[in-house]
């Protein structure tokens, strides 16, 4: 039995698009993920074609993630409105054309995904592979680089094995049997001292007045809890906050909320035992704005502009249900171990 796929055909069909002539781009939603299937798309392609480049829609400012560019020598830069107009090609990897407005009226030659499909926003492309079943994009690219024979460099090997371990949560969410052999191939090759250094970048200094705030405007619901943060400056700080209250022992789910310029986002996590967040988002919220995910990790973003009410009174009409009447009245006593 074959490590990986087979995907002789696959991979003549991809290194068919390409030509000594061409230029790329291959585009991202930076994270770690992306940021290591674009790197592992360079490799494959980038010795078949004049250039390639590699770009990103978001501004990256978490640690970890900044860690990883510098660490291992990601050569990401920010996307403009002409930047695509200077290349032949486009690839878009960890993520699908209709996920930001930012993709749209481009052409893709490549997509390359993992996260659900929408029948109502099909994906065309000469060469699309969308495998829902995979925890990361950068194990499909794991799979590619080993049918084309490639052996990953240090670099390499360890982006694509924080890819992995990011968007599996180390294994806690949603992941398949090749996500597992794709992280035990890489571990051969990557450098565990830089794995280390990236993992351990996780915050700011000038983050952790936010854990306070959040602290002080938790609000418990049945089996969870939400916050309303405010203004904060990024959606990176809803993310760790909302993945930090849900190790609290009696949190099923939580959801972070916080206006990030003109969106209102709204982070949600679960541990994907009674409560699929995914679908919590979109019932909530589908209404007033984009809103989904996954069954342990969601989110939703609504435009300020557009809604009737302030956030406060929507986010409360939305969790009222789930709100019990006092936050410290369901606390338990602390009672020590034997």
């Amino acid at each position: 039995m074959a490590y990986f796929r087979v995907l002789a055909e696959e991979m003549k069909r991809l290194i068919g698009l390409l030509d000594k002539k061409q230029r790329w781009l291959i585009l991202m939603n930076a994270d770690p993920d992306s940021m290591a299937s674009a790197m592992a798309l360079k490799r494959i392609i980038g010795r078949r074609v004049a250039k390639v480049s590699l770009a990103h829609i978001n501004e990256v400012r978490r640690p970890d993630n900044l860690t990883m560019i510098r660490t291992l020598r990601i050569p990401t830069h920010m996307l403009t409105k002409r930047m695509p107009s200077h290349y032949d090609r486009l690839a878009l990897v960890d993520s699908q054309p209709h996920h930001n407005p930012a993709f749209e009226g481009l052409e893709f030659s490549i997509v390359l995904d993992h996260h659900p499909l929408k029948a109502e926003s099909p994906v065309a492309a000469p060469f699309t592979e969308i495998r829902t079943e995979y925890g990361a994009c950068s194990t499909l690219l794991t799979e590619y680089l080993y049918n084309l024979g490639i052996k990953p460099s240090p670099l390499l090997a360890t982006a694509l094995l924080y890819g992995i371990k990011s968007d599996t949560q180390s294994f806690e969410r949603n992941f398949c049997d090749t996500d597992v052999r794709a992280f035990r191939h890489l571990t051969k090759f990557a450098n565990q001292m830089a794995l280390k250094k990236i993992v351990r970048s996780e915050y700011h200094l000038h983050w952790l007045h936010y854990f306070r705030a959040a602290l002080e405007r938790l609000e418990i619901c049945e089996h969870g809890a939400y916050v309303y943060m405010g203004e904060v400056e990024n959606p990176d700080i809803l993310v760790i906050l909302a993945d930090f209250f849900l190790r609290v022992h009696e949190i099923n789910w939580t959801a972070i909320a916080g206006k990030c310029g003109p969106t209102l986002v709204v982070i949600f996590r679960g541990d994907g035992l009674e409560q699929d967040v995914g679908v919590m988002a979109s019932e909530m919220f589908g209404d007033v704005g984009s809103a989904g995910g996954h069954r342990q990790a969601a989110r939703a973003e609504i435009d300020l502009k557009a809604l009737k009410t302030s956030p406060e009174i929507l986010l409360c009409s939305r969790f009222d249900g789930k709100k019990l009447q006092c936050c410290t009245e369901h606390m338990p006593t602390a009672t020590p171990d034997a």
